[in-house]
């Protein structure tokens, strides 16, 4: 997988011009019903994306969704003590990684609504036990106040003129958005002996680790606390800069693209209205919600509402990395990060 392409707007306003409307199956749909609930445990931001999806729902389908949102590290461990204790609760969950470590435990149902045909083959599980929700891209992130637009950083070489010695900050927790996510794209991108030569000479500039999440951090910048951010989802600045932050995110390229997928969970009390559910996440209708509140639709034929944010494979580029990958390598990306910048 070389990289998220983005929108191509003549090959998507044909795919929306051609795409039937949607329809969930009228047996599904009363199936859902009568079990009348669905428990949602996810890491979606509660007043920003989850509420509206949820008014959505369950003004569509009269089915009430009991949200809780977790760490995706607290998600696995609650859905897995319950799978294994043969009491599961839950009946639907997203994330990062959450599914490929609930995949191994067995512990996730083998569907996917029939209508994320239309979704690229990157964003949905060959095993069809998860599917792309929505998309983010971490990318720099500076407060307008301290840096003047137009002196930015622009490339990674940027970042290692000495201007921008310790000025730099990121989290140094684990996570995608974070200085192990970045160590990741920069070594897909430039292979291990010249990425890592890249990675040292970085060290060098005495970047900042804050151990915070990375929309954490964005609001110490916002503050003026630090100057600059490495990997924050540049959606969630769009958001803070329309309200009127001094902040900025840079197309800085390749930015680290994630996937917030959804699954639903094996054994669970409500099935057909977690089915029901993540036939609407992944609905047009759903994928609306998304777009509406500033977030990036993952089906590539709805733009989101700032078209830049979304890479179009040419002016601003993205690697997309997939649930397995990210599982797989975050333990590496870690030891690199505790080498070179701790």
């Amino acid at each position: 997988m070389s990289g998220y392409r983005g929108c191509i707007p003549g090959l998507f306003a044909a795919a929306i011009a051609l795409a039937p409307a949607h329809a969930a199956s009228p047996d599904l749909i009363a199936a859902a019903q009568k079990e009348g609930q669905v428990v949602w445990l996810g890491t979606q931001a509660v007043d920003d994306l989850a509420r509206p999806l949820i008014e959505a729902f369950e003004a569509r389908y009269g089915v009430r969704i009991l949200y809780n949102r977790n760490t995706v590290t607290d998600i696995i461990l609650k859905v897995s003590a319950e799978a294994a204790a043969g009491a599961q609760q839950v009946d639907f969950v997203d994330g990062t990684f959450t599914s490929q470590a609930l995949k191994k435990k067995g512990v996730l149902l083998d569907w996917l609504p029939e209508s994320v045909a239309r979704f690229p083959k990157e964003l949905v599980d060959a095993e069809r036990q998860w599917v792309a929700m929505n998309l983010y891209f971490a990318t720099p992130a500076f407060n307008t106040d301290l840096i003047a637009n137009g002196t930015e950083p622009r490339t990674l070489d940027d970042l290692l003129d000495p201007k921008w010695r310790g000025k730099i900050a990121w989290s140094s927790v684990a996570g995608s958005a974070s200085g192990a996510g970045f160590i990741g794209t920069v070594l897909r991108e430039r292979g291990q002996d010249r990425g890592m030569d890249f990675l040292r000479a970085l060290a060098r500039q005495n970047p900042i680790g804050v151990p915070v999440q990375a929309r954490a951090l964005l609001d110490q910048v916002m503050s003026g606390e630090y100057a600059m951010e490495m990997q924050n989802f540049n959606s969630q600045v769009v958001v803070a800069k329309a309200k009127g932050a001094p902040v900025d995110w840079i197309p800085m390229n390749p930015a680290t693209g994630v996937l917030i997928v959804g699954s639903v969970v094996k054994a669970s009390p409500h099935p057909n209205a977690a089915k029901l559910l993540l036939d609407f996440l992944v609905s047009p209708e759903g994928q609306g919600v998304f777009r509406d509140h500033d977030y990036i639709p993952a089906d590539p034929a709805i733009p989101p509402k700032d078209v830049s944010a979304r890479p179009d494979g040419k002016t601003f580029r993205a690697l997309l990395f997939q649930p397995e990958e990210v599982e797989a390598s975050m333990p590496k990306w870690l030891a690199i990060f505790a080498e070179l910048f701790r």
